[in-house]
């Protein structure tokens, strides 16, 4: 997800954490910044080089989705005055779980992907093999008949891929952070403002209207009288842990998910493509119809 041409930095966690403990070690917010630009932290030599006045959270959220949802929880806490080093760790914490869990939806990919794309070259991969046997499959092909399964074959093969890499898609996590509604409201609370207007702080910093899961936990808290802020990242962890099972379910069904491709467009293209000029340039000699130029 891009927004500008800066790329979406794969390191925000670290970033996150490091700054975390500058803060903790008693550093200025301006001067954790500068220092971790000198140690070639690339966002933050953006947010150091911002002209006076540009808030934070502003040059932070052009840098791709990551680093949005980071502006939100340094907003939050900025607008608040909540304890910027102790809500900056628990979110690098949270970034680093949601990291994990699309390194491991990755990995469950990775075969069955692999595997899509290397049954996907079958069909050229029979065309070059005729022509290693001696079959004519250049002349065959040009035959009407060879052209219609021509066509066709590699239509079916352009299908399959497009229809293997929508499937593949949807098998990925989304890029959103799930619970990071929860988290920006709990840093709001942290700083003791009212269920209101930490609302309205989260959502003028870009978290979005109440969701109906954020609303429900505030209401079980106020009528049980136990305290929001843990029963909100409480959510949260469960939000991102419910995002880890659903990925890792995904990536299992895909493997048999492209069993339909692969059964639907890959094998008639291979039959298409490699077997049927085969079988056209045997039958060229004694098939009139075939054999004319």
């Amino acid at each position: 997800d891009m927004r500008t041409h800066v790329t979406d930095t794969p390191s925000g966690a670290e970033s996150v954490q490091q700054l975390a403990v500058l803060l903790e070690a008693g550093i200025a917010p301006v001067r954790a910044w500068q220092l971790l630009a000198e140690a070639g932290d690339p966002v933050a030599a953006d947010v150091a080089s911002a002209p006076p006045g540009t808030r934070i959270s502003e040059v932070l959220d052009a840098h791709g989705e990551t680093w949005r949802q980071i502006a939100i929880v340094w907003s939050v806490a900025e607008t608040v005055g909540a304890p910027l080093a102790s809500s900056l760790r628990r979110f690098a914490g949270a970034l680093t779980d949601a990291q994990e869990t699309r390194d491991d939806v990755g990995v469950a990919l990775a075969e069955p992907t692999a595997t899509a794309r290397l049954v996907g070259w079958m069909p050229l991969v029979a065309i070059a093999l005729g022509l290693v046997l001696g079959f004519d499959m250049l002349s065959t092909l040009t035959q009407p008949v060879g052209v219609a399964s021509l066509v066709v074959g590699v239509a079916l093969m352009l299908v399959a891929r497009r229809w293997t890499a929508r499937l593949v898609r949807a098998a990925q996590p989304p890029p959103d952070l799930p619970g990071l509604q929860a988290d920006a409201v709990a840093v709001a609370l942290s700083a003791g403002v009212s269920v209101e207007r930490a609302l309205a702080v989260v959502t003028a910093a870009g978290g979005g209207d109440p969701s109906s899961e954020t609303t429900s936990v505030l209401t079980l808290a106020q009528r049980a009288g136990a305290p929001a802020v843990e029963l909100l990242r409480a959510s949260a962890t469960d939000a991102r842990r419910r995002r880890r099972t659903d990925g890792r379910l995904k990536a299992a069904r895909l493997s048999s998910r492209l069993l339909l491709p692969m059964g639907l467009c890959t094998l008639p293209a291979f039959l298409l493509l490699g077997v049927a000029p085969m079988l056209l340039s045997v039958l060229a000699g004694s098939t009139p119809i075939l054999a004319a130029r």
